[in-house]
């Protein structure tokens, strides 16, 4: 696989050797911010056993939550398709928005204007230092990943979302796509 550099809206795929990381093993990050002074992302593939109507009161109805990443986990975080009904988007690339007002969404959720498909919640955030990232590049944690489908980054089936990943990078990795996730119960 040739060496791509991250940069905004670019998708991290956690490399399998890094086996019992309980935060990033398997996971799939979408970067969010990336620049020289540091990366920040969301993990895409984290279900919570909790939802959003449990955390929200005002919100209506349960939409799935994800962990976001090990930081600031006390916070809730969205990326979404649907600038023009989320005021302060900011997009991320090709049609994947990050933020925006918080009141929206919740008159949008409970008027049904907005589904699962046009939004994902993360509590946390994954994020690294000037260098960081790429240092962890470096160290072969994490692969970039080529032709990212951003129609499928809100959507996609958590628990086969870094296997497909895993399956589009191929070659060596494709080794590890049926793997158990804990080794030990081969």
């Amino acid at each position: 696989m040739k060496e791509l550099n991250p940069q905004k809206g670019s998708l991290l795929v956690a490399e399998p050797s890094i086996i019992g990381d309980l935060s990033f093993n398997r996971s799939v990050i979408l970067l969010s911010h990336h620049t020289e002074t540091g990366s920040v992302g969301f993990i895409l593939n984290k279900l919570l056993n909790v939802t959003l109507d449990e955390l929200v009161p005002d919100v209506k109805t349960k939409f799935k939550l994800y962990n976001g990443g090990p930081v600031e986990q006390d916070n809730l975080y969205f990326i979404h398709k649907v600038p023009d009904l989320i005021p302060g988007s900011v997009e991320i690339s090709n049609g994947i928005y990050w933020g925006g007002s918080f009141e929206a969404i919740v008159e949008l959720i409970n008027e049904y204007k907005i589904s699962e498909h046009e939004i994902k919640f993360f509590l946390g955030y994954s994020g690294w230092d000037a260098k960081q990232l790429e240092d962890e590049l470096k160290s072969e944690a994490w692969l970039v990943a080529e032709d990212v489908n951003y129609n499928q980054v809100i959507i996609a089936k958590d628990s086969i979302y870094w296997k497909n990943e895993i399956q589009k990078i191929g070659g060596e990795y494709l080794i590890w796509q049926n793997a158990p996730e804990n080794p030990s119960y081969n």
